[in-house]
Formats: C-alpha cells, sequence, structure tokens
C-alpha cells in the first residue's frame, strides 16, 4: 500500500488551504472529503443566506473570495472552491467518509468507507457542521409542533403566521431573529443574557482568539468565540431591533411541554410561567468533528484536544501535544475562514518539520 507523506481529512477552507500549501512545499498528500461536491459546510447552508448576510468568508491563498453580493451562499461559495481545487490541481478524493484513524507504528491508518490509506501525518479539517448540538430538556419528545437545528433550518418562509422560540446566545440566533422577527412572533431564550458591542476591531479579534486558545491548550473543549467577543446587530437586524425582538429575551425555560415551554417556580415580571410555541429552533452550536480521532488518544482528562502554542499568532496553533504527527485545522483558535486559512499554512509547515524530524512517534 502506498504511504503518503500527509493526509488531509476535509475539504472545506481549512483543508484547501493545508492542500495549498502542502503542495507548495512538496510534500506528497491526498485530501479526503465526505461530500460529493466541492463546498465544504457553505452547500448545506439555508437558501435565503447570501453573500451579503454572512460574516465575512477570508480569501484562500491565490485565490479571492467572491464578493459581499446578493448571490445565495450555498451556490457561490462551493462554485468558488470547485474552481479553486481545479485551477491548483489539488488532490481531492470524494466521496470518502472517514471512519477512524489509528497509530501502525510509525504511520497512521485512515479508514474510510471507500479504503484505506497510509500516511506518515495527519492534517484533520472536518470542522464542525457534521455535529450539530441540542441540549436535552425535559419533556423534549413530547412536543407536538416543530424542532429545528441551525443545521437543518429550512429558510424564513416556513416559519410564517406561526410562533417560533429561538433558543441560543450567539450569532446564529441573532441573524435568525433578524430574519423571523419582522415576519411572524418569536420568542428568545439564553442560558446567559447577551452581551452586546459596537464594534470589533482586530486587536480586540486577536485577545477573544487568544482566549480561546487558552482553553485549548489546557485540553478544555474549545468555547465559541462569540461567547468572549459579545454581540452585535447588522443592518440586516435593525428591523428585528426596531419592533424589539431583542429585547423580549428569557432565560432558559425548565421543560418542554406538548403545546409550549415552561418555567418552574417564576417570580420574574418578565413573563408567564408557561408560553405556547409552535416551533422550536435550536440554534445551540456544534461540537467539533473529531470522533474519527478517538484511537488516537488525543483528548486530555479535561474533554478537549490540547494543542501546542506556536509564536505570537494564536490561530497558528495546530499540532496535537499528544501526537505531533497530527495537526487540527479549523479547531478552537483557528475556527474562523480566516483562521483556517492562517491555520493551514501552520500545519503544512509543522508536517514538513515532522517529515524531516527523526522521531516522528507520539509524545508518551
Amino acid at each position: 500500500m502506498h504511504v503518503y507523506d500527509s493526509v488531509v481529512i476535509g475539504a472545506g477552507q481549512a483543508g484547501l488551504s493545508a492542500s495549498y500549501h502542502l503542495g507548495r512545499l512538496g510534500v506528497g498528500h491526498v485530501v479526503l472529503d465526505a461530500d460529493p461536491r466541492p463546498g465544504g459546510a457553505w452547500q448545506h447552508r439555508w437558501d435565503s443566506l447570501t453573500m451579503q448576510d454572512v460574516h465575512g468568508v477570508a480569501d484562500l491563498p491565490d485565490g479571492p473570495a467572491p464578493g459581499r453580493t446578493a448571490d445565495r451562499a450555498n451556490r457561490a461559495v462551493p462554485a468558488w472552491f470547485g474552481r479553486y481545487e481545479a485551477e491548483h490541481d489539488l488532490p481531492v478524493r470524494r466521496p470518502v467518509r472517514v471512519r477512524s484513524v489509528t497509530g501502525d507504528g510509525e504511520l497512521l491508518e485512515v479508514r474510510s468507507d471507500a479504503g484505506t490509506w497510509l500516511t506518515r501525518t495527519l492534517v484533520n479539517a472536518t470542522g464542525t457542521w457534521t455535529r450539530p448540538f441540542v441540549p436535552h430538556y425535559p419533556g423534549a419528545e413530547t412536543f407536538r409542533g416543530e424542532q429545528f437545528h441551525t443545521h437543518d433550518y429550512p429558510g424564513p418562509d416556513h416559519f410564517r403566521g406561526r410562533r417560533v422560540l429561538v433558543v441560543g446566545g450567539g450569532a446564529s440566533a441573532v441573524q435568525f431573529l433578524g430574519e423571523l422577527g419582522p415576519i411572524t412572533d418569536t420568542l428568545w431564550v439564553t442560558r446567559r443574557a447577551p452581551v452586546w458591542r459596537d464594534g470589533f476591531d482586530e486587536d480586540s479579534g486577536r485577545d477573544a482568539i487568544a482566549l480561546v486558545l487558552e482553553r485549548v491548550t489546557a485540553g478544555l473543549p474549545p468555547a465559541s468565540v462569540v461567547s468572549v467577543t459579545g454581540l452585535a446587530l447588522r443592518p440586516q437586524e435593525q428591523e428585528a431591533a426596531r419592533l424589539g425582538v431583542y429585547e423580549r429575551r428569557r432565560p432558559m425555560f425548565s421543560r418542554i411541554e406538548p403545546d409550549g415551554v415552561r418555567w418552574d417556580g417564576v417570580t420574574d415580571p418578565a413573563g408567564p410561567a408557561f408560553e405556547p410555541v409552535d416551533i422550536i429552533l435550536w440554534a445551540t452550536g456544534f461540537r467539533p468533528a473529531v470522533t474519527h480521532l478517538a484511537p488516537l488518544h488525543l483528548r486530555s482528562e479535561h474533554g478537549g484536544i490540547p494543542l501546542l502554542p506556536c509564536g505570537s499568532d494564536v490561530q497558528t496553533a495546530v499540532t496535537a501535544a499528544r501526537d505531533p504527527r497530527v495537526q487540527l485545522v479549523g479547531y478552537g483558535p483557528s475556527a474562523s475562514t480566516i483562521g483556517g486559512n492562517r491555520a493551514g499554512r501552520a500545519a503544512a509547515l509543522a508536517v514538513r518539520r515532522h517529515l524531516t524530524s527523526e522521531d516522528l512517534r507520539p509524545v508518551p
């Protein structure tokens, strides 16, 4: 069986960046992508999300991103990714769904539904889209209405004329409320009161990402960047704000009932103990898609995969502390399009360093 110098898992922004830089460095590799066509997670996003709505898509190396237009993001970005793969002759194979990665002496064995690959190093760029997180609340299975997660959001038209409960305190929840608030009755619940901000410059962004890195280097599960940056309303959400949609926030309910949600022991005059709703929209985020790496025992006792710090650029911390053959891009501090780009280059450089070193074995 052919032994690759590196295998990249995932052909989203971070995976394409890593492949580009590996090729520039002369590292023989293959990119395994689970989707049948280019586009990463973008191809699965809802139709109403346009390039004007997204929070920003960074350029790929030697590949300018699409502009902020009214084009659907789930078409514009996949088309761009497809052109990029072809123009740079990236060695992408699809559809290949990786099931597990195991250690075999000095080599790693990547097992999938389409075969097995042997490699000296691994770049994991699987993102989070395939791991939507929905917290469990008592009575959820009794709810007679519909429940959606961000992962399955069908677009605003589906919600017209129905009372919608949006759950979550992140950017997606704010965006959904901005779309739904002007066209239907909405209710918003979060675990903590949102922290709003007026502006967000490069320095504050770097500080926020550094806080995420602190968690990852300590072996804790990554936290969202929004949890340390706060939230901002964009022009798209101003009409919902004018209607008072964001002011009608309530704390998390205690349980779900067939026709709505209930708060036990309510003494807050802000709302009743029971709210009837037709739809629950869980904007509760995602978890890193790294279960296929479990056989490598990369996690710490705290539940996260610790990464080794790398210089002053916090988004270039990509090397798994417990096995330096493994690089994680789009994980923790690099979980953004610009972070994925920087991490892709850092991962390629780390791979080359490992390939030219004498000891490729995992750290005991």
